[in-house]
C-alpha cells in the first residue's frame, strides 16, 4: 500500500498552501514590496472615469515575468493562465485559468507609468537583492556600453524606397484619391532588375534600377501631397517620406527605417557585426553583481554618459558611487561630482607594486560586465527591442535591468532557503517536499 507524504490539498485551500515554499517565484513573491508600486501608480487612475482597472500586482507582476522569462506579451498572458506560480507571484489567492487581461493592455500600462515607474520596479530589484546581500554595492562599480538593436530589418536605399511606393499607394486605395500612374507593371521589372547586384554583370542594371525607383516615389509622394489638399492628417508622413529620398549616402542625421526614425546607425568595432541599428544603453554594475543604473542614450560618445548614469544611480538608490571603472572609452574626465572614475592606462613608474597589482585586478574584475551585457541581451530581451520609440528604447532596458536583478534574488533566495531548511532538517532535506 502507498501512503503519501503530503496531503491532498482540499478544495478550498489557497494557492499559498497548494505550491511548493521552495520556489524561486514562490520566495521572491514574499520579498517584493508590492505595496510601494500601488502607492506610486494608484494616483494615474481615475476613480470616476472609465471601467475599473486591473490589479496594480497584477500588471507589475506581468511586466516582471516576461522579462524574467523572456517571453512576448501575448505569451505571458497566455502562459499566466496556465501556471500556478505565475498567478500566486501576481496576487492571486485561487488558480483562473482564464486570461488575466488583453495583452495590449500591458503595452497602456508601461506608457501609463512612464519611464520613472520603470525606475521604480529597478529600485525594487535593487532593495531585494541588499536585502539579501548585505554587503557594500556602491563602494567599486563598473560601467560600459553597448548598442540595444531596435525590431528593423537591415536598412538600404531600394528598401525604404519601395516601403514609400506601397505606402503611398495603401492611403490613395484607403482615401479614393486619383492617381495618373500606379506603375504596377514598371515596378514589377525594376524589382526583378534589382536583384543578384552583387554580380558584376548586374551591377549597372541594379543602379539604374535605384535610380528609376526613386523617381518613380519621387512622383508618387508629390501627386499624393496635392491631392490631399486641405487634408494635414498625413503631412508629418510626407515629410518623413522626403526626407528619405533626399537624402544621400553621407547625409547626417539619416533615416534608416520608416516605422522607427529614431533609429541610430552604430560602430562599435566588432568584427563580426560592423554596423548595430538601434540605439546605445549604458549599464553600471556592482562589483559584488547588481545591475545599479541602465540608462537609454541616442548615439552619444561613452564619456559623455557618465554625468546622467551616475545621476539615475542616486535618484534610484538613493546613495552615490565611490569608484567608478571603465574601459579606455570613458577617457576625458577623473571625477564626476565626487566618483572617481578610473581606467586602464599605461603603468605610472611612481607607483608600488601593490598598487599595479591593486589596479591590475580592478580592471580584470571590471570585464566581468561583459557577461552580464551578453545575459542581458540573450535572457532578458536586450538583444532585440520590439518596444516602439524612444520611450520603447528606454522601457526594454529598464526592465531587461530589473529582471536581471530578480533573477539574482530569485537564486540567492533560494540559496538561503536551502541553508536554513538544512539546519532544521539535516538527514531528510531532500526527501521531504514541503514543510
Amino acid at each position: 500500500m502507498i501512503t503519501r507524504t503530503t496531503p491532498r490539498p482540499s478544495l478550498f485551500s489557497s494557492l499559498a498552501d497548494q505550491l511548493n515554499p521552495k520556489h524561486p517565484l514562490y520566495l521572491l513573491a514574499g520579498k517584493i514590496d508590492w505595496r510601494r508600486f500601488e502607492e506610486a501608480f494608484s494616483p494615474l487612475y481615475s476613480a470616476t472615469n472609465g471601467r475599473p482597472a486591473k490589479p496594480i500586482r497584477l500588471m507589475c507582476g506581468l511586466l516582471i515575468l516576461k522579462h524574467v522569462r523572456n517571453l512576448s506579451d501575448e505569451s505571458v498572458v497566455e502562459q499566466w493562465s496556465e501556471n500556478a506560480y505565475y498567478q500566486y507571484f501576481c496576487g492571486m489567492s485561487e488558480f483562473t485559468p482564464s486570461y488575466p487581461c488583453n495583452a495590449s493592455e500591458l503595452v497602456h500600462f508601461r506608457k501609463r507609468i512612464g519611464e520613472k515607474g520603470l525606475e521604480l520596479i529597478l529600485s525594487e530589484s535593487i532593495r531585494v537583492n541588499r536585502e539579501s546581500d548585505k554587503r557594500d554595492h556602491h563602494g567599486t562599480t563598473f560601467i560600459d556600453s553597448t548598442v540595444q538593436e531596435k525590431n528593423v530589418t537591415f536598412p538600404t536605399d531600394a528598401k525604404l524606397l519601395k516601403k514609400i511606393v506601397r505606402q503611398v499607394l495603401s492611403i490613395v486605395k484607403s482615401l479614393g484619391l486619383p492617381l495618373r500612374q500606379s506603375y504596377t507593371f514598371v515596378l514589377k521589372k525594376i524589382y526583378r532588375d534589382q536583384r543578384f547586384r552583387n554580380h558584376p554583370k548586374n551591377r549597372g542594371k541594379a543602379l539604374k534600377a535605384d535610380k528609376r525607383l526613386r523617381t518613380i516615389a519621387g512622383r508618387l509622394v508629390r501627386e499624393l501631397r496635392r491631392n490631399l489638399k486641405d487634408n494635414h492628417a498625413y503631412d508629418s508622413l510626407l515629410d518623413l517620406f522626403e526626407r528619405v529620398l533626399s537624402q544621400k549616402r553621407n547625409s547626417p542625421g539619416k533615416i534608416y527605417s520608416l516605422h522607427e526614425p529614431e533609429v541610430q546607425y552604430i560602430s562599435k568595432g566588432k568584427e563580426h557585426k560592423k554596423y548595430e541599428f538601434g540605439n546605445k544603453v549604458s549599464i553600471i554594475r556592482s562589483a559584488t553583481g547588481i545591475i545599479l543604473g541602465a540608462r537609454s542614450f541616442r548615439n552619444e560618445y561613452d564619456g559623455h554618459t557618465i554625468e546622467e548614469s551616475l545621476r539615475q544611480v542616486e535618484r534610484i538608490t538613493g546613495e552615490k558611487i565611490k569608484t567608478l571603472a571603465g574601459d579606455r572609452g570613458y577617457r576625458g574626465k577623473k571625477e564626476v561630482d565626487g566618483t572617481q572614475i578610473l581606467i586602464p592606462d599605461v603603468p605610472n613608474r611612481k607607483d608600488s607594486y601593490y598598487t599595479r597589482r591593486k589596479k591590475h585586478k580592478l580592471f580584470c574584475k571590471r570585464a566581468g560586465i561583459e557577461p552580464t551585457i551578453g545575459h542581458l541581451k540573450s535572457d532578458f530581451r536586450l538583444g532585440r527591442n520590439f518596444y516602439k520609440g524612444v520611450f520603447g528604447d528606454a522601457a526594454n532596458l529598464l526592465l531587461a535591468a530589473a529582471a536581471y536583478n530578480f533573477k539574482r534574488a530569485m537564486r540567492l533566495l533560494l540559496l538561503l532557503f536551502e541553508d536554513i531548511y538544512k539546519r532544521l532538517f539535516p538527514f531528510n532535506f531532500y526527501q521531504v517536499a514541503t514543510f
